[in-house]
């Protein structure tokens, strides 16, 4: 058996190559003891230690580390540091030192940033990806086949990445241009704000989302709203979807063949998908919010059979 961990904004996501997952809170995951972090996974996705080959494991940024890298063999986690974006919670941290301590064979998936961009223009960016993004595009590359595709992740917050000849360009950020549920880039006001000193960077990019404009503040009730016609809701979700259009868009430029997949809790709602496929006349296909999870399996899967790359990335 294969095993996929996504450290994910929302939940830590945990799925087998043989179709089993679960999910803990990041708050959960960070009140549990290792021990007990390592029997939940094993309980959950009906296995031993001695049936698992290989963990793909992710952990916040994953800016520490450029390949693919067994688990001993990193320092850090795999990150440069913890500050930047995002909210720490320490659910992540706990699950990845019991991975580390369990005496399972893993491998660290790096974060896709200026040190292994496959296209060389997305150097000006210093990050544009976490690492379980990678997940989510291996996955869509087990749907695609040796197609060129594009794919586009879009929950707390929106990021886009494109494949070319099995190799990833690079990635749009959600803190660089589209925003999600509760992230976005730093427009005029809040580089105002920053500079004012009424909040810090990370305090602007988690708040810049469309939930920033409207009396709604997570998505569970951006869906019951929308479940009565509600024009804030409904003006929420078309913004998520027209920006993540624009940023798909700007990739069929490079690679306009492209197949276009979206992923991610809000990427899998038929009204943003339906909005998409018809700005950009194209089919969408959704892989779902598993997706991660499941792609990472299939990393492991593949580490394990001998690949030497991941979709350009290299496996050390």
């Amino acid at each position: 058996m294969f095993i996929g961990i996504d450290h994910g904004t929302t939940g830590i996501r945990f799925a087998s190559t043989d179709g089993s997952w679960f999910e803990l809170s990041r708050r959960q995951a960070r009140d549990m003891s290792q021990e007990r972090i390592v029997s939940t996974m094993l309980e959950s996705l009906h296995t031993t230690k001695n049936d698992i080959e290989l963990i793909a494991l992710t952990y916040s940024m994953g800016d520490g580390i450029s390949r693919i890298t067994p688990i001993d063999k990193v320092e850090n986690r795999g990150i440069i540091s913890r500050e930047g974006a995002g909210v720490h919670i320490g659910g992540g941290t706990n699950v990845y030192d019991a991975i580390a301590s369990s005496g399972i064979p893993a491998v660290v998936i790096p974060g896709i940033h200026r040190h292994n961009y496959g296209h060389p223009c997305f150097r000006v960016y210093s990050h544009g990806a976490s690492p379980e993004k990678l997940g989510i595009a291996y996955n869509a590359y087990m749907s695609a086949g040796d197609r060129d595709f594009i794919v586009s992740d879009i929950s707390s917050n929106t990021v886009t990445m494109g494949v070319q000849g099995l190799k990833l360009l690079g990635a749009i950020d959600a803190c660089i241009f589209a925003p999600g549920v509760h992230h976005g880039p730093l427009d005029l006001q809040a580089i105002r704000d920053v500079d004012d000193g009424l909040m810090t960077a990370n305090d602007a990019f988690s708040t810049a989302g469309v939930t920033k404009l409207i009396p709604y503040k997570d998505l569970n009730a951006l869906q019951a709203a929308l479940e009565k016609n509600d024009q804030d809701a409904l003006w929420a979700f078309d913004a998520i979807a027209v920006f993540a259009a624009m940023e798909v868009a700007s990739f069929l430029m490079l690679i306009p063949d492209a197949i276009v997949f979206v992923a991610g809790s809000v990427g899998s709602m038929g009204l943003v998908v339906n909005r998409m496929s018809g700005l950009l006349k194209k089919d969408v296909i959704v892989l779902g919010k598993l997706s991660a999870a499941i792609g990472l399996a299939q990393i492991a899967r593949g580490v394990h059979g001998g690949k030497k790359d991941i979709l350009g990335i290299t496996v050390e």
